[in-house]
């Protein structure tokens, strides 16, 4: 395995955006898809108000 030298600061900065996509892995897509297509409806004035 080869080895690399980098300076700290930009070690810190390579763990903190492994950190933000590891969040960005627990996102239901499917459910922020679904969200996208009701407030479309919405906008688009495809929903009925039921009492």
């Amino acid at each position: 395995m080869e080895m690399i030298e980098i300076p700290k600061t930009e070690y810190e900065r390579m763990k903190h955006q492994i950190a933000k996509l590891r969040q960005l892995e627990k996102i239901d897509f499917d459910l922020i898809r679904q969200f996208k297509d009701s407030l479309e409806d919405v906008k688009e004035g495809r929903i009925r108000k039921v009492a």
